[in-house]
């Protein structure tokens, strides 16, 4: 099955997952580009993205799976095809076959710009970097069932904190996002709870690459 890598950056980052598959849905069908439909009572069409992401994340790296009907046309010209017919904002990247397993699929890059509109704290850096140094660093986790506590401290591989703007902390880590996963956006809720002093007024996350169990890049 032929797989897309795409990006979703800007006001993009605000379409919910469910919305994302429509619109990628129409996109293929405004490319020219039909889709194969699952069988059953209520057949869907066979796209699918891994790793939902939460509201208002941006993402360079998402993947997206799918499997067109009739002639078998180059990686180049569906990608060509669907970025004529995307809104601005999500773009595909690459199309390639025969991509990997979703099960091997273990770690994630991701960046978090923590903002503060008066101002970064100071000494905040020191007090992040020492908070994701212990064993225990426990949040609610929201999700089918309610909240429920994680430690998020062991599922963090590794964390560089470092401030290039006035009023911004730039935080690169690199985290689990699957079996188990993180969302990272649980790292600026961390702070908010053991940190107070640091918390930010705002939080901007983006997914910047994806890694098997052994860090190769996952494709």
């Amino acid at each position: 099955m032929p797989r897309a890598l795409f990006e979703k950056v800007g006001s993009a980052a605000y379409i919910s997952h469910l919305d994302l598959m429509r619109l990628f849905q129409r996109s293929f069908k405004r490319a020219g580009l039909p889709l194969t439909h699952t069988h059953g009572f209520n057949p869907r069409p066979s796209v699918s993205i891994a790793l939902p992401m939460s509201l208002g994340m941006e993402s360079r790296c998402e993947l997206l799976d799918f499997d067109l009907e009739g002639e078998t046309l180059s990686g180049e010209e569906i990608r060509t095809r669907l970025n004529e017919a995307m809104i601005d904002g999500v773009r595909v990247l690459e199309v390639y076959d025969s991509g990997r397993k979703l099960k091997e699929l273990s770690l994630m890059d991701c960046r978090l710009v923590l903002e503060y509109d008066s101002g970064v704290p100071e000494n905040a850096g020191e007090k992040i970097q020492t908070l994701f140094s212990q064993e225990e660093v426990v949040v609610d986790k929201k999700g089918k069932q309610g909240l429920t506590p994680q430690n998020i401290a062991p599922l963090i591989r590794s964390m560089e904190i470092s401030s290039s703007e006035s009023g911004k902390l730039t935080l690169l880590c690199r985290i689990c996002c699957q079996n188990p996963s993180l969302n990272p956006m649980l790292i600026g809720t961390a702070i908010t709870k053991y940190l107070p002093e640091c918390a930010p007024d705002f939080v901007r996350c983006c997914r910047l690459e994806l890694y098997d169990a052994e860090e190769t890049v996952f494709r």
